[in-house]
């Protein structure tokens, strides 16, 4: 398999991203982007992604951005990892469900709330309608069985609980047990352990400590 070219701050989305190549057991080579430096905003990596955004991932010559995209790539380029269901089933349907309300729906009411953004009398025109609706059906389905689609960890419960972490890290909902004990769950696992303990030593190179 070649090897990808993965560009990313440890401070960023682009943890969410990295666990996923750790899951699958990519290969891949790191640039790390110094925010502050501006690195993200370099007219090289520009060229990558014009937002400027990581993180991004290049695999024989083409880019990909946006978080989800970069997950949905890897479990498909690596079957074997088991992480999406098959093409067809009921499970994949499922699968997509949470994988893109994790970055169009929940990220979203996540951010606002973080940011006090005023809620719109509009709901309907949010992605998310409303910040009750949305946590409280997430609290619903993680609280059903052990993982999103039954008792099989995938690249979506991946995604939605690096936004449930994200989200009680700053605080932008109820501590709810669900969430805590969901997002234990899912982190318990020596990808996730990896991440950390690399997210942390990128931290420090990019300090200049």
């Amino acid at each position: 398999m070649d090897t990808i070219k993965f560009y990313t701050n440890p401070l960023s989305r682009g943890r969410i991203a990295h666990w996923m190549l750790e899951e699958v057991g990519a290969q891949y080579d790191v640039e790390l982007l110094s925010f502050e430096k501006r690195e993200h905003k370099s007219p090289k990596y520009l060229e990558i992604n014009p937002l400027g955004k990581v993180p991004a991932i290049v695999h024989r010559g083409v880019a990909v951005t946006e978080t989800c995209a970069i997950i949905a790539y890897l479990a498909e380029l690596y079957p074997k990892a088991n992480l999406a269901p098959a093409v067809g089933t009921a499970e994949r349907g499922a699968y997509y469900r949470w994988l893109f309300f994790a970055t169009a729906t929940l990220e979203p009411a996540i951010i606002d709330k973080m940011t006090n953004r005023p809620q719109s009398e509009k709901t309907g025109a949010l992605p998310y309608g409303t910040y009750s609706d949305t946590f409280n059906a997430l609290e619903k389905i993680v609280s059903e069985n052990n993982f999103l689609i039954g008792d099989h960890f995938t690249a979506a419960d991946l995604a939605v609980a690096s936004q449930i972490g994200f989200g009680l890290m700053v605080k932008a909902f109820d501590e709810r047990p669900a969430f805590k004990q969901y997002v234990a769950r899912c982190t318990d696992r020596p990808a996730f352990q990896r991440v950390q303990k690399l997210s942390a030593e990128w931290a420090e190179k990019l300090s200049g400590k």
